[in-house]
């Protein structure tokens, strides 16, 4: 099991008094296996996403990585997780905009010591992004950016690839073209994908759907 997630709760603090988001949340991850997170926003998903990519913590209940209880470790602990175990991607791009776009996509496989110039190699190959290597984010369309952000994730090899809203800012066919490339490489690599869409047209791509009602599994 990648992750075991068990009877998950969160609450926030507002001006209004508490806000729950996560009201008992559990789910299971496999090795190989795609899971789309769906709902109306609002829904929890990505405070959900955020609990399981150990950037941030429940108020209760388990999350475990390969066996190891993160909820239970300090920041150092969860930091090593999220650099060792994860590969993360956003509907930001955040990528550096002071690197080049050779240095982008070795940057967390380096943080993780697991650089492998042969796998950047591939991973760019793969994407598209061969002869890119030496432009600036800021020189690549949103698509080309989004790209080497899923190519940055995946280089270090993790066991599990988290991403939130990863289309989100692009076009339908851009979309398209991004998540096949993304389940390609996940499949090749054999790791877990939890992957948080609005879209029930893209989740219907991956292998099992669970959608989430007012912080609930629905």
């Amino acid at each position: 099991m990648l992750i075991d997630a068990r009877d998950l709760t969160k609450t926030f603090t507002t001006a209004d008094g508490k806000l729950p988001v996560l009201n008992g949340i559990s789910l299971q991850l496999q090795p190989g296996e795609t899971l789309a997170l769906t709902g109306e926003s609002g829904s929890g998903k990505s405070t959900l996403l955020h609990l399981l990519a150990a950037l941030d913590t429940p108020d209760s209940g388990t999350i475990r990585h390969q066996d190891d209880d993160i909820t239970s470790g300090n920041d150092t602990s969860r930091a090593a997780v999220r650099r060792n175990r994860i590969g993360l991607v956003f509907q930001q791009f955040n990528l550096i905009p002071s690197l080049d776009i050779a240095a982008n996509l070795a940057f967390q496989a380096r943080l993780a010591g697991r650089y492998d110039a042969d796998w950047c190699a591939v991973l760019s190959q793969r994407l598209g992004l061969s002869e890119l290597l030496s432009r600036y984010p800021e020189q690549l369309s949103g698509g080309q950016q989004q790209r080497v952000a899923i190519g940055r994730a995946l280089a270090p090899r993790p066991p599990v690839l988290l991403a939130d809203e990863p289309t989100g800012n692009l076009d339908e066919a851009t979309a398209d073209s991004v998540l096949e490339m993304m389940l390609e490489l996940v499949d090749e690599t054999g790791a877990g994908l939890l992957m948080v869409t609005h879209s029930t047209r893209l989740a219907g791509r991956l292998s099992r759907r669970l959608h989430l009602s007012q912080g609930r599994v629905a």
